[in-house]
């Protein structure tokens, strides 16, 4: 029983984790349009920008399912989780661009490895209350991105960006210094070595969870070229102001926190796959709308459907991965959030150079193909509905 009391504190403690991380990405967003002035670059210098942050984030996500392995998943979640506070304010006072490339990449690192951590953790609560959370936790995220696209977009607006990062910083402080007691403990040191742990082999046997990770991909690059360059969009080519095209991800956001909320609930009724099956085909008619839109008030609506089909694509995901029946969840999930998080951070680069040439309009539409082709393959995530996985000791203190 008390395990169980232990087990529902942290899943609230995760939840203020994922808002956390969330909060700050959305608050990011507005932000993008300012770096182009500030900096004097255009948007192929500022895909670079992003490519940056992704290879920051990408490159530490190689190691954390590791350093969840060594230190414990608690231990890592707290370090970057404390680690993300200053982030924002770090790029937003950036003297020149080679400092604001360098702290890109600390962003990136810092954001990557609290997300890894707090996946691992999310999978450990759903077989600790042998329920999902997955699809709610990632529904924090998404509040927490609402609330810091809509509320910073607001801010800057009205006292500049500079104050909008420093809210923000006070924001992700409190969250997870207030969610930290809370967070499930570590296995004890002698239980989380197993003699016969299976050693690690990622190619062939592995392969299906590096096909999660690319359907994982295919469903964030639309999520990062929302959240990257669907300000400037409404700027450059629909005429929305400041605060308006800061409304673009916020909504999409606010909308995919409604839908995570009840995902669990459609995943437990439906099954994972009937659940990315329709998810996929919802988000590519939502980037479809986005595309052909005639003003920015229909695009911006458009991409709220989007984030409605978008929403429990990648939780449904990474609960594949974190009962993946040969990987312990930590690497299985280190893997699929690395490759998957390249479509949110690495992918928005190629996207600034596409809308830079081509356009945004046709860009977006090419981009809903990839939730179509998720759709297709959705019975590769059939592992999700097998949350009751016997955990290994080895995972114990991964997770």
């Amino acid at each position: 029983m008390q395990m169980e009391a232990q087990a529902r504190r942290a899943r609230w403690a995760v939840a203020a984790m994922f808002m956390a991380n969330g909060f700050v990405m959305g608050a990011w967003a507005p932000q993008i349009p300012l770096l182009m002035p500030r900096h004097n670059v255009t948007e192929s210098v500022l895909g670079l920008l992003i490519l940056v942050l992704g290879l920051g984030a990408v490159t530490a996500m190689l190691f954390a399912g590791r350093l969840i392995s060594i230190h414990g998943g608690r231990k890592v979640l707290m370090w970057f989780s404390l680690a993300l506070i200053p982030v924002l304010p770090m790029v937003v006072f950036s003297p020149n661009l080679w400092v604001l490339a360098l702290f890109m990449a600390v962003f990136g690192a810092m954001a990557g490895c609290m997300d890894v951590a707090m996946n691992a953790q999310a999978v450990e609560v759903e077989r600790r209350l042998r329920k999902a959370i997955m699809s709610s936790s990632h529904g924090f995220w998404s509040l927490g991105g609402f609330f810091g696209g809509a509320a910073g977009a607001w801010v800057i607006a009205h006292w500049g960006s500079e104050v909008q990062s420093l809210i923000t910083a006070g924001v992700v402080a409190l969250l997870v210094l207030g969610a930290m007691p809370f967070l499930l403990p570590d296995a004890p040191q002698g239980q989380a070595v197993e003699v016969s742990a299976p050693k690690i082999r990622l190619f062939p046997k592995e392969l299906h969870v590096w096909l999660l990770g690319f359907l994982a991909l295919f469903s964030m690059v639309p999520e990062g070229a929302v959240l990257d360059w669907a300000a400037i969009y409404l700027q450059k080519e629909l005429g929305s102001d400041v605060f308006v095209s800061g409304l673009g991800f916020a909504f999409f956001a606010g909308a995919m926190a409604v839908m995570r909320f009840l995902g669990d609930s459609v995943r437990n009724r439906f099954g994972a796959v009937r659940t990315l099956r329709l998810s996929g085909l919802i988000g590519a008619a939502g980037l479809m709308g986005g595309a052909l839109a005639p003003n920015d008030w229909v695009a911006i609506a458009s991409f709220a459907v989007a984030g409605l089909g978008v929403a429990n694509m990648v939780p449904v995901l990474f609960s594949a991965a974190g009962n993946h029946p040969s990987l312990p969840s930590a690497n299985a999930i280190s893997i699929v959030t690395m490759v998957g998080y390249c479509g949110i951070l690495v992918a928005p680069s190629s996207i600034g150079f596409l809308g830079e040439h081509v356009g945004f309009r046709p860009t977006y539409l090419g981009l809903s193909v990839l939730l179509v082709l998720v759709a297709l393959l959705a019975a590769r995530a059939a592992d999700a509905d097998t949350g009751g996985k016997v955990l290994r000791p080895a995972e114990a203190q991964a997770a």
